[in-house]
């Protein structure tokens, strides 16, 4: 065997290494796993942060400084991600990929494509999805309301994608916080469909963004409030039909009525 063929193989068992720790990394439940998670999360709101206070920042000279290390942070998550997937084509079909490209344009061109600076808002989505979210609920003995933190989180990103939508098309004229504050309550009446009516947006774009703001925000607001008032239940498969969700005191499968053995997490 030469000494090219040695470290051939050298670098490629290295590489197969560092991909299969990242997958761990991103995938992962096992404490190493998530002490990266938990780094990376707190990156992620670090990033979503400056995002949410970005119109009051603009006009410093650290913005764009600042600006552009996020947008190195997401390419080389873009490329950790790509290598550990393996397949472009896989890595594509995720929409979290779309999202970072288009959230990687605005930080390279912020004044060129300012108008898509709300979709950084979906940054916040990401972490919800991420494995250590609902470890962590589990931890804190909450993980019975993982619907109503989800249904939560989803409310909170349309309601800055919408803010951040309205801001940069309707408001962004505007210097320091009534721009964005008007942004934030215009959105807040909308989607709440209370209307006051002493903001309002012009011209057919205005009206549509109204109109979308207010069916889907009610959406999400019912959403989030079913999963409040919804009973308990726990997630227990049942081993004869597949049902996942049953009550917390149930002894049999209401769809097939097979026999279960949930166990109470309280002794």
């Amino acid at each position: 065997m030469t000494f090219t063929t040695r470290t051939r193989r050298s670098v490629s068992s290295r590489l197969e290494i560092l991909k299969m720790k990242l997958r761990r990394i991103e995938r992962g439940r096992d404490t190493w796993a998530l002490r990266w998670q938990a780094v990376l999360a707190v990156i992620d709101v670090s990033i979503i942060s400056f995002f949410i206070f970005g119109p009051f920042l603009r006009s410093g000279p650290s913005y764009l400084i600042i600006d552009y290390m996020i947008a190195v942070w997401i390419l080389a998550e873009l490329f950790a991600r790509a290598f550990a997937t393996g397949s472009l084509g896989v890595l594509l079909k995720r929409p979290m990929t779309w999202i970072d490209l288009v959230i990687l344009a605005t930080l390279l061109f912020p004044n060129a494509l300012f108008n898509f600076a709300f979709l950084r808002a979906m940054r916040l989505w990401a972490v919800g999805e991420s494995p250590l979210f609902a470890v962590i609920l589990k931890r804190l003995g909450c993980h019975h309301y993982k619907d109503v933190a989800r249904a939560s989180l989803n409310f909170l990103v349309f309601l800055f994608m919408v803010t951040g939508f309205v801001y940069t098309t309707f408001f962004y004229h505007q210097s320091g916080l009534v721009g964005f504050i008007d942004a934030l309550y215009f959105t807040v009446a909308t989607m709440t469909t209370t209307g006051f009516g002493d903001i309002t947006l012009p011209g057919p774009l205005g009206k549509l963004t109204s109109v979308v703001t207010m069916i889907v925000g009610i959406s999400l607001f019912v959403r989030l409030a079913q999963s409040i008032v919804r009973p308990r239940k726990v997630l227990f498969p049942c081993g004869k039909c597949g049902l996942q969700r049953h009550e917390v005191d149930a002894v049999h499968c209401k769809a097939c009525g097979h026999l279960l053995n949930i166990p109470n997490n309280n002794d």
